[in-house]
C-alpha cells in the first residue's frame, strides 16, 4: 500500500494534540506540548512587513515531495513559505497529489475539503485523468500541473491567498470540459459514476462513494448508457477503458470490501 508523504502536521481536526493519527496509511503522532509553541496564527509574521504563509504538501511520492519542497525553498516571493506551521492552525493551503488516491482512499482528502477552512489546490497527473475525476468528485475545485514553473507556483500560491484563483491564468478550475467522455455528452457526475462502475465497484458502493441516493446512481448510469450507446455494464466498462477509464482497483478498496 502506498504512504502519503505529509510535509508538516496532519489535519488538526483529525485528532488531538497527543493522538495517533492515521491518514493514508501515514502514521504520525503528535507529541503533547507541540500545540503549545510560542507562535499562532495572529502573531506568524517575519519581521514587521512579511507574512509566513503555510503550504502543505500532501503525496505518496518522496520525489515530489523533494522537488516541491526545493522549489518552495527556491523562490522568491514578497512573503515567506513553509511547509510547517502551529498545531492549533490550518495550513493556508494544501496541495494535494491526486496519486494517492490510487488506491481508492479518499479519508484525507475529504478531511482537507469538508473539515478545514483550508484551500486545497491538487497536483493534477494528465497519465491519471480518472484520479483528477476523483478530486473533483470529492469538492476540489482547482488544479496545478506537476511540471509548473517556480514562478507560476508564486503566483499559485498568492492567488489561492488572496482569494483570486477564478481569475487565475495557471491553475485550472475544473469544469465539465476537463470530464472524461465529455466529448459524446457526458457530465461531470455522469463520468465519475461510470468511472467507479469500471473500476469494479458496486451500485451501493457508489452511493456511499459520492454520497448519491442508489436511485440517483442508477439514474446517472442509464444516463451514461444512453449516451455512449451501451445497453449493459461490461459494455460501458469496455467502452470506459478504450476512452481512457482506469480499470485499476487498489489494495485498499478491496480491503474494504
Amino acid at each position: 500500500m502506498s504512504r502519503s508523504v505529509l510535509v508538516g502536521p496532519p489535519p488538526r481536526s483529525r485528532a488531538s494534540a497527543d493522538e495517533e493519527v492515521r491518514v493514508g496509511g501515514y502514521c504520525s503522532h503528535r507529541v503533547r506540548g507541540v500545540a503549545d509553541r510560542p507562535w499562532t496564527r495572529d502573531n506568524w509574521r517575519v519581521g514587521e512587513t512579511q507574512e509566513v504563509v503555510w503550504v502543505q504538501i500532501v503525496t505518496t511520492q518522496r520525489v515530489v515531495e523533494l522537488g516541491l519542497r526545493a522549489m518552495l525553498a527556491g523562490v522568491s516571493a514578497p512573503f515567506t513559505l513553509t511547509t510547517s506551521g502551529p498545531a492549533v492552525a490550518d495550513p493556508d493551503v494544501v496541495l494535494f497529489d491526486v496519486i494517492c488516491l490510487r488506491d481508492g482512499d479518499t479519508t484525507e482528502l475529504d478531511v482537507w475539503v469538508k473539515e478545514t477552512d483550508t484551500t486545497v489546490i491538487a497536483i493534477d497527473r494528465t497519465l491519471r485523468p480518472e484520479l483528477g475525476i476523483q478530486a473533483r468528485a470529492r469538492g476540489v475545485e482547482w488544479s496545478i500541473d506537476l511540471g509548473i514553473s517556480d514562478v507560476d507556483f508564486v503566483q499559485v500560491i498568492r492567488e489561492a491567498i488572496t482569494g483570486t484563483l477564478e481569475e487565475s491564468h495557471i491553475a485550472h478550475e475544473w469544469d465539465a470540459s476537463d470530464v472524461l467522455g465529455q466529448d459524446v455528452g457526458l457530465s461531470p457526475r455522469e463520468s465519475s459514476v461510470l468511472a467507479l462502475v469500471t473500476r469494479g465497484y458496486s451500485n451501493q458502493e457508489i452511493a456511499d462513494q459520492l454520497y448519491l441516493s442508489i436511485n440517483s446512481v442508477k439514474t446517472y448510469i442509464r444516463s451514461a448508457y444512453r449516451k455512449v450507446g451501451v445497453t449493459s455494464r461490461s459494455q460501458a466498462v469496455a467502452w470506459a477503458i478504450q476512452h481512457g477509464f482506469s480499470a485499476e482497483r487498489g489494495d485498499h478498496e478491496a480491503e474494504r470490501l
